[in-house]
């Protein structure tokens, strides 16, 4: 039934009446789901016998093995296509604004468009290698209605590059996850200096909102992309986001605390003279997974964006090495080995951090302070024999 059903649509786009034919480009607000934080586009093609909405942006959650495909990089998401007016009502109802714009086009270019999208839908086709900045729900659609002209469309600058000095995938992320901190914080983690270099205008347009704001003033050999903007769904622009996060529950303020407990136990172990190994135990082990977690998505995953990664001079498998041997004393050379690696290797990440080409999470620098203090402790010990 959804094969019937799809290939239905797929006649209705393919074979509008060309005369009549409107084509839009569809930009839906942030949702609150951390998926939706962007946005969502899609292309509308609307004649007096029907009105089609079509969609880069679908996936499914209950396919095999999605969690892991999706970390590793083999994000299949797919095409489809949607009867307008329940597609909109859905957005509609969720709070979320839906903006239209119609697209200058000719019914030679429209009918292009059509065969465009019509291939694009076909089983063979539709499933396609989504990439979170390069190839997406927005820059697809974008791209397939440049083919339809037939020339470049150039994108005017955005807010950002009047409010920074280099405007990079990583600094729009930023902004509009600011009140989901604990995502960013994992989007930091796992991401290294592939989103951290300067990008133009048309890069920019990978996040749908971005996108919205751009089209108003877009071009196409020097004449205006679109005729008239209809704002179908009128909500503010963040109406389905959640509220920002308690200060007290964010990354940064959590990461001081434990910056703190740990400032505490390391002073509290110079003082006797002995090691909290409990705490060593679990710091390290923390660390070593997440320095697994960073091998996977350097060395095995295909996403572009996770490698290089300076983050892994800190967060490596190594750190298992202290929950592994800190218990046997005919080991502790081994951990004493690595403490001193890691201190020298911590050191100069701080120092040299600024001139790396990667931007670090706020909260990063209380763990990291946490990590010294802890890898000073040990050596301190150690060279008074007291380990």
């Amino acid at each position: 039934m959804k094969r019937l059903i799809l290939n239905i649509l797929t006649f209705c786009v393919a074979f509008v009446a060309l005369g009549e034919s409107q084509v839009y480009f569809v930009n839906i607000y942030p949702g609150n789901e951390i998926y939706e934080l962007e946005g969502h586009s899609a292309i509308r093609i609307a004649d007096t016998h029907s009105d089609i909405v079509v969609s880069w942006g679908e996936f499914d959650f209950n396919s095999p093995n999605f969690v892991y495909r999706f970390v590793k990089g083999e994000t299949d998401y797919c095409c489809a296509a949607f009867i307008w007016k329940p597609f909109e009502e859905y957005y509609s109802l969720s709070g979320r604004r839906v903006v239209v714009h119609h697209i200058d086009m000719d019914s030679l270019q429209t009918a292009r468009l059509q065969q465009l999208i019509g291939e694009n839908l076909l089983p063979a086709n539709r499933v396609y290698r989504y990439n979170y900045v390069k190839d997406n729900c927005a820059t697809r659609p974008l791209r397939l209605i440049e083919r339809a002209l037939g020339d470049s469309i150039i994108l005017p600058p955005t807010r950002f590059d009047s409010v920074a000095s280099e405007v990079t995938f990583r600094n729009i992320m930023r902004y509009y996850h600011r009140n989901y901190p604990w995502y960013q914080f994992g989007i930091d983690l796992a991401l290294g200096s592939g989103v951290d270099y300067a990008i133009e205008p048309r890069q920019q347009a990978f996040a749908p909102v971005v996108l919205d704001s751009q089209l108003a003033g877009a071009t196409v050999a020097g004449n205006p992309l679109v005729l008239d903007t209809q704002v179908v769904a009128d909500y503010p622009a963040d109406n389905a986001v959640q509220g920002p996060t308690p200060w007290f529950l964010t990354p940064l303020c959590v990461c001081w605390l434990i910056f703190a407990l740990t400032l505490w136990i390391c002073i509290r172990d110079m003082r006797r003279g002995a090691l909290c190994r409990v705490y060593h135990c679990i710091f390290y082990s923390v660390s070593g997974l997440m320095g697994l977690l960073l091998t996977f998505l350097i060395f095995v995953s295909i996403h572009e964006a996770t490698s290089p990664n300076y983050l892994y001079l800190w967060l490596n498998p190594l750190s298992l090495i202290v929950p592994l041997f800190i218990w046997l004393k005919k080991c502790k050379i081994y951990v004493f080995t690595y403490q001193i690696v890691n201190f020298a290797l911590l050191i100069g990440m701080a120092l040299l951090w600024y001139w790396l080409p990667q931007s670090a999470n706020s909260a990063f620098l209380p763990l990291i302070l946490a990590d010294i203090c802890l890898s000073i402790t040990y050596l301190a010990l150690y060279k008074k024999k007291l380990i």
